[in-house]
């Protein structure tokens, strides 16, 4: 029997703008529609949004919540002191291998916000739970799923959202990128994104999302699925849960040895005993293609160090050549060369830094 798909509560909104629906981690969600390079260049260009509903914000509460996050979580919530303000981390297992990717919100020393991944959100719920009942962390972990949460992403997706929500203005201009602020009850405006440009992540109860997105349609914003979020978040270098990190993959190899936090030496978070002092044999490096084609995951990387494997590739509308992410022997650095294996052939690619695109600029 087919498994039925779960669908976010902007499910009719979207058959009605014409979407091509995929299941994707068992939720209903639109790749595309119309055209997915069209819906790329509209959030580089101008202003594109995204129904992110199918994401699990996850509140925290309770006196013991900054310790227990401090041990969850392998970068340092200690940072967070000003309201609003955010961090990205990994949560790992004890092996050092990624469980998850999220965004930890702080609002004060006993309320903290998780915003996880959905293919993962059922796994990381019973993670979480299972650390604070084996651990004895008394807090509340809440699973809001009354929420919906929509991105606006693009060089004029902020003034275009206070044109539709002016009541949102006054709270959420002056927020520096990577940190939100509450509006009201249930309205938290975050400036993050997962595209490479500027612009809003709206949590908001589910019931007001649909005229939100409405509004934002009428005010000119595209529509954007799943296609144009995956080229938009591989030039801007950003990782894929399952592609560029797992549960058998730790962040130093993954290339997110900067959410790990070492700081504290006392600070025993779960999975630091796996990857401290560890060199990673493999680093995650952009490839470039030079010849004809689309790389693609999976596919063989040959460099002068060894082999490796490409974990994200496709064509990029921004640059008009191929890019990808791959997992190649530590020591292969920007500048160098690699071949990749497409369709029984080895095809010339140079090694670049990452990000490929960000702000609209090819870098």
């Amino acid at each position: 029997m087919t498994a039925v798909l779960k669908q976010t509560p902007l499910f009719n909104a979207h058959l009605a703008a014409g979407a091509r629906m995929v299941d994707f981690g068992g939720w209903d969600m639109p790749v595309a529609y119309g055209s997915q390079i069209e819906e790329h260049h509209a959030v580089r260009r101008a202003a594109g949004m995204f129904d992110v509903s199918h994401m699990l914000n996850i509140d925290i509460r309770g006196a013991a919540s900054k310790a227990f996050l401090r041990r969850l979580l392998a970068n340092d919530v200690e940072r967070l002191s000003e309201p609003g303000k955010a961090i990205y981390s990994c949560m790992l297992n004890e092996r050092g291998g990624v469980i998850d990717d999220l965004i930890v919100y702080y609002f004060s020393p006993e309320s903290w916000r998780l915003v996880v991944n959905a293919g993962t959100a059922d796994t990381d719920l019973e993670w979480i739970q299972g650390v604070a009942a084996r651990e004895g962390f008394d807090v509340e972990i809440i699973a809001r799923r009354d929420l919906a949460m929509l991105a606006v992403q693009g060089p004029e997706a902020r003034a275009t959202l206070w044109q539709v929500r002016p009541q949102w203005q006054a709270a959420s201009e002056p927020l520096k990128p990577f940190s939100g602020a509450v509006i009201g009850d249930d309205v938290m405006v975050a400036r993050t994104g997962y595209t490479g440009e500027d612009g809003f992540e709206i949590v908001l109860p589910a019931a007001d999302v649909e005229a939100l997105w409405n509004n934002l349609l009428a005010a000119g914003v595209r529509p954007c699925g799943l296609g144009a979020r995956d080229t938009l978040r591989l030039e801007a270098g950003m990782n894929l849960y399952g592609h560029e990190m797992s549960q058998d993959v730790n962040p130093l190899v993954a290339g997110l040895a900067w959410t790990v936090s070492f700081k504290d030496a006392g600070r025993a978070f779960i999975g630091r005993a796996a990857i401290e002092g560890v060199t990673p044999s493999q680093v995650m490096v952009g490839l470039r293609l030079r010849d004809r084609g689309v790389m693609r995951e999976n596919m063989k990387v040959r460099t002068v160090q060894g082999e490796g494997v490409l974990t994200s590739g496709s064509m990029s509308p921004t640059m008009g050549v191929s890019i990808g992410m791959a997992r190649v022997p530590a020591g292969v650095l920007a500048g160098s060369e690699a071949e990749v294996e497409i369709r029984g052939k080895w095809l010339a690619a140079d090694v670049v830094s990452m990000p490929f695109v960000r702000n609209g600029k090819v870098l």
